[in-house]
Parts: structure tokens; C-alpha cells; sequence
């Protein structure tokens, strides 16, 4: 997906919201507005967002010298939803498809994101997602890709859904790798985010290399775009990875939820809408 207009004012904002849980001083965070405001001119709309939020992200840290300002918003969403996941698994079991249920509780997930927003209430989400109608939904190509993979490639996106994911890969119980970023950027999953969520006793967790927030494969390891090319049945979380993939050959199956216009026009959708889409299936 390129980058809009629109995208614009929201990198602007992401950086200041960024900036601000990452230092009490003002005169960084106006530094900060500064440096970004003068990177826009250079940014080009044939990029995808991701490839300028990683660059973002990289200045908010440089200015601000605090690496990862969201590591304890991270640990505080997955202390929730692992609070959720009883009641989450048990809902899945009793359905009557548990695994469009699975589906639906890893798109509830998809809400905890502190990229174009940061308002939101999980259980309350959580509840309207599970009740709410796909708007695209490519359920039967995801079954039978999922009835013939040995192996699944799963792209994460945030912490604290990851424990949502945890719930669909256990459905699948096929087979996992998911991937989580290699560096702290906005609250993407990296390693420990997944560790903490339980990932590691149901999936092999494994590093893109990027630490841009969506899976630039320009700017991921040689060692994950390998299996990303061999891979027959991916699994893509989130804005961010759609952003970044969306114009990709690879097989993949798009699992999110829509909060942001500039995305709901690329999809042909409205923001709010959940959508569980396939490309190359």
C-alpha cells in the first residue's frame, strides 16, 4: 500500500503522542516535531507507511534516548488480556465453529494499537467484535489453505494481542512460527512481548528483523525472507503488516480490524470493520 496525504498529519501525530510517553521534556518533544516535520518533505508516496513510520519511530528514540517509551503500556496489555483468556478460550469451545470464533477473538485483538489511535477498551471491543459481521471474509479459502499447510507463518503485530493470537493458533494446532519485530517500535511484539503472552508453548517465535511497524521485507533479515518466500500459508496481523504486504504474490491471509480511513479506502471497506481477507489463495 503507498503512502496518502493523509498519512501526513498522522505520522506527525503519532510522533508527537510517541515523544511524549517517552520524556517529560518538552523542548525534545519539540525537537522531535521539528526533525519529523523536515523528514516529510523527503518522504515519497510510492513508500508504504510502515517504511516511514520506521523512520519516525527511529527519531522519536535518537532525540529522546528512550528506546522502547511503551514497554510498560506493553507488559500492562498483556496483564489484561491474559486476564481475558479464560473467558476468551471458553467462548471459542462452546461455539459452534470454534475456529471463525478463534478468528473473530484474533481480530478483537487487532484493537489494542497505539499507532492511528490510542482510544480503545478491550472488553468492550472485544465484545462488539465477536457479535460483528465480516465485511470481507475469505473463510472457506482459509480453511481448505489450512486443511493442506504443514506449517503456518504467522506475522504478529502488538502486545497484549498476541495472547488473542495464541488463542487461534491453538485452534489451528498446526505447526507455528510467529513472527514478532527485532526492536521496540510503537507497541509492536518483539521477542519477550511474546514470551509474556505464552506464545513460546504454542508457536516457535521467531524475529523479522525489522524494526520497522509492519513487515517491510526491504528491511527484514535474509534468514526471514527466506521462509517468508517458501512460506505456503501466512497469516498477516494488523494495519501495519497490511500496509506493508498488501501488493505482495505471497499467499497471505489478512486478519484486522479497520481504524483508519486512508486504510478503509485502500480496502473498499468503512473504518470499524473487520475483515478476514485472502490474496494469492
Amino acid at each position: 500500500m503507498k503512502t496518502y496525504l493523509d498519512c501526513f498529519p498522522c505520522f506527525l501525530d503519532q510522533a508527537l503522542r510517541a515523544a511524549r510517553i517517552a520524556t517529560s521534556d518538552e523542548k525534545k518533544v519539540k525537537e522531535v516535531l521539528d526533525e519529523v516535520g523536515m523528514m516529510l518533505k523527503d518522504i515519497p508516496l510510492e513508500s508504504s507507511p510502515p517504511e516511514s513510520g520506521r523512520l519516525v519511530y527511529r527519531k522519536v528514540s535518537e532525540i529522546t534516548g528512550n528506546k522502547d517509551p511503551y514497554k510498560e503500556i506493553k507488559n500492562q496489555s498483556t496483564e489484561k488480556t491474559l486476564s481475558l483468556y479464560p473467558f476468551l478460550k471458553d467462548q471459542v469451545q462452546k461455539s459452534h465453529d470454534p475456529l471463525i470464533t478463534a478468528i473473530r477473538v484474533a481480530i478483537a485483538g487487532n484493537v489494542i494499537d497505539f499507532g492511528p489511535g490510542s482510544s480503545f477498551d478491550i472488553e468492550k471491543d472485544t465484545a462488539i467484535t465477536l457479535k460483528k459481521d465480516f465485511v470481507i471474509c475469505d473463510y472457506d479459502k482459509f480453511k481448505d489453505c489450512l486443511n493442506k499447510t504443514d506449517e503456518i507463518l504467522y506475522l504478529g503485530d502488538n502486545a497484549g494481542e498476541c495472547v488473542f493470537d495464541k488463542i487461534l493458533i491453538e485452534v489451528m494446532n498446526k505447526p507455528t512460527l510467529y513472527v514478532v519485530r527485532n526492536t521496540p517500535v510503537i507497541n509492536d511484539a518483539t521477542h519477550e512481548d511474546a514470551v509474556n503472552a505464552g506464545i513460546d508453548k504454542v508457536a516457535r517465535i521467531f524475529s523479522s528483523g525489522t524494526d520497522a511497524p509492519g513487515t517491510v521485507l526491504e528491511t527484514c533479515s535474509p534468514e526471514f525472507k527466506d521462509i517468508y518466500k517458501n512460506s505456503k500459508f501466512i497469516i498477516s496481523k494488523g494495519q501495519g503488516n497490511y500496509e506493508a504486504l498488501s501488493d505482495e504474490k505471497c499467499p497471505i491471509f489478512f486478519l484486522l480490524k479497520i481504524k483508519c480511513h486512508v486504510i478503509a479506502n485502500d480496502i473498499g471497506v468503512e473504518k470499524g470493520d473487520i475483515i478476514l481477507k485472502g490474496i494469492n489463495v
